[in-house]
């Protein structure tokens, strides 16, 4: 049974991210470290025995669609009412719409706990919280006062709209059309797929946001405006209305994440309603719909790493539990009668650690992108420019990289349960199928390095990578100083020239125009980057801290794993040449 890595959640969020620092400062006014163990404490408890207990039931039932209402679960709309009641919802909403506006590390250090509860239920209220922080940057006061209250206490939930049939990860060919009514409002026409919770019996209302074209808008990225689009129309009391002309048309039966409606959703059909359109409100301004997106899309990439940590934390948890029951053979030392448990082995052992390695790394690097977000919302002038760009950096790798792991620590996960790993009754396989979905959406991590070279390496000309990468050289020389972490100094010192001599190549191929080269080594570059960083990371924090729990693993991860990152730099720098040569190989199997 999952339980909340509270000292692990705690160690990350203090001594990692820096943010017990901060506390102290009274840069986060009257929020204490009392109020926050309390805030992750309390989030473990209802993972535990809220989410946990339905987690099962939501994977073998599933949502179902019928005369185009969706039913999720048996207890699930009950679970989300007992979690909005909980005032999950609006943690770090805005405290004029009721939300208690806390940083956003707690939000992720929640999140992470609700995922490992159930990806398939935790991700409905991630699109919301996105939706939410769109419409109170980028909507009209009088938009924000009709929804944001409901939404942030969780009584509607929001939607995002993007991915259309012929249009996935290119929004150049996105389709969907909006018309101006003369009215201030606009009639919304098109078919959206792959939309997260378009339909459930979780609230009385959804608030979509729904990206479309004008008539006379641009060709591309350039001509895309974005929408608010409710399922029911909202009375000037706040009571709701007629039904707007939007509804399911059908729900994917998917891999994974079996509870969460993934639907087709059909905009202007003339279903409902006297006049076909569905009526939507401009968000922003015209042809500006993209940067909109873009607010809650980052939100949902970091969200979206939070999904790959939690379920790396519950796989790593059953596969340790199990190990431990689990007999075969005799390991190295072992004493006893009979069979020893497999955790005595030390191959079992390796996976063990490689899981609960990869899985503080990835926390490390998503917690530190939210505390980077969180300052640069709170400093001011250059300090919150220079907190920015290391978000924007961060960000690609607290996606790509946390999914990555949540996929290879659910496969290792299985791998230790043996065959019953294959058999559905151990719950194993159940990680390892949620996961398989989370590099894919919110921008594949392909796309994720190819923004991470393509975009990050250049920013400020150079400036930010150069700063941050100054960083991680300070954080080896606190590593060097610190005593017990074995080899750990001297890998990351290795691993750091291999990061610096990759982003070194990579810039050069970026401002040469040598696309081709960029993103052919993009994705060995932020594996590469990652690693040192989730390493970089804990050893200053341990350094800092001296706690031997974490060093342990620490030096477990540099002695284990950085090893990649000489190859992984090879990759970078020779790779381009054997994938032009082979390519068109590929066009004739």
């Amino acid at each position: 049974m999952y339980q909340a890595p509270i000292d692990e959640i705690a160690f990350t969020l203090k001594h990692v991210t820096g943010f017990a620092a901060d506390l102290e400062a009274g840069l986060f006014g009257d929020l204490s470290e009392d109020l926050v163990d309390a805030i992750v404490t309390e989030a473990g408890r209802f993972t535990a025995e809220e989410i946990v207990p339905l987690a099962r039931i939501g994977d073998q039932k599933g949502a179902v669609l019928k005369d185009g209402a969706v039913t999720t679960p048996p207890g699930w709309a009950d679970l989300y009412r007992r979690w909005c009641e909980g005032g999950w919802n609006g943690l770090t909403g805005p405290e004029a719409f009721g939300g208690q506006g806390l940083p956003t590390l707690l939000s992720v250090a929640a999140f992470e706990m609700w995922n490992s509860g159930s990806m398939g239920f935790a991700i409905g209220p991630t699109l919301t919280v996105g939706a939410i922080e769109a419409l109170e940057r980028h909507a009209t006061p009088q938009l924000q006062q009709k929804y944001l209250e409901k939404l942030v206490s969780g009584e509607w939930m929001g939607t995002m709209n993007l991915t259309e049939p012929q249009a996935g990860s290119d929004l150049n060919a996105l389709k969907a059309r909006a018309e101006p009514a003369g009215d201030g409002t606009y009639r919304i026409f098109g078919q959206k797929i792959f939309i997260t919770y378009g339909e459930h019996d979780f609230t009385d209302n959804i608030v979509h946001l729904v990206l479309a074209r004008l008539p006379d808008a641009p060709a591309g990225t350039k001509g895309i405006s974005l929408f608010l689009v409710p399922k029911f129309f909202v009375n000037e009391d706040g009571s709701l209305g007629d039904r707007n002309d939007v509804f399911c048309a059908s729900i994917e039966h998917k891999l994974g994440i079996h509870a969460s409606p993934t639907c087709t959703m059909i905009y202007g059909d003339g279903k409902f309603g006297d006049t076909p359109g569905a009526v939507g409100w401009l968000i922003g301004e015209e042809n500006r719909g993209l940067a909109c997106m873009f607010t809650m899309m980052n939100n949902a990439r970091l969200a979206v790493g939070m999904q790959g940590v939690g379920i790396a934390e519950a796989a790593m948890q059953k596969a340790i539990a199990y190990a431990a029951e689990r007999r075969q053979g005799r390991a190295p030392g072992w004493s006893g009668e009979g069979m020893s448990p497999i955790i005595g082995h030390p191959d079992v052992q390796r996976m063990l650690l490689t899981m609960k390695a990869e899985t503080q790394m990835a926390r490390a690097i998503t917690y530190c992108c939210a505390h980077a977000l969180d300052r640069a919302r709170i400093d001011e002038g250059e300090e919150a420019k220079a907190w920015q760009a290391r978000a924007d950096i961060l960000t690609p790798m607290a996606k790509a990289f946390s999914t990555d792991v949540g996929v290879d620590v659910a496969s290792l996960g299985v791998q230790v349960h043996g065959g019953m790993g294959f058999v559905e009754e151990t719950g194993a396989a159940v990680f390892y199928r949620d996961a398989r979905i989370a590099p894919i959406y919110e921008g594949t991590n392909g796309i994720q390095a190819i923004d991470l070279v393509a975009r990050k390496l250049t920013l400020g000309g150079g400036e930010a990578i150069a700063r941050f990468l100054a960083g991680l050289r300070e954080d080896h020389k606190t590593v060097e100083a610190a005593s017990g972490l074995g080899a750990t100094a001297r890998k990351l010192a290795a691993a750091l020239d291999d990061l610096d001599a990759a982003t070194a190549f990579l810039i050069e191929a970026v401002k040469s125009g040598d696309m081709a080269t960029a993103q052919s080594g993009a994705t060995p570059y932020l594996r590469l980057f990652s690693l040192v960083i989730g390493v970089a990371f804990n050893a200053r924090a341990v350094a800092a801290s001296g706690d031997e729990a974490q060093g342990v693993l620490v030096r477990f991860m540099a002695e284990n794993l950085l090893c990649e990152t000489g190859g992984l730099k090879d990759r970078v720098l020779n790779g381009a040449g054997s994938i032009e040569a082979a390519a068109e190989r590929l066009l004739r199997l």
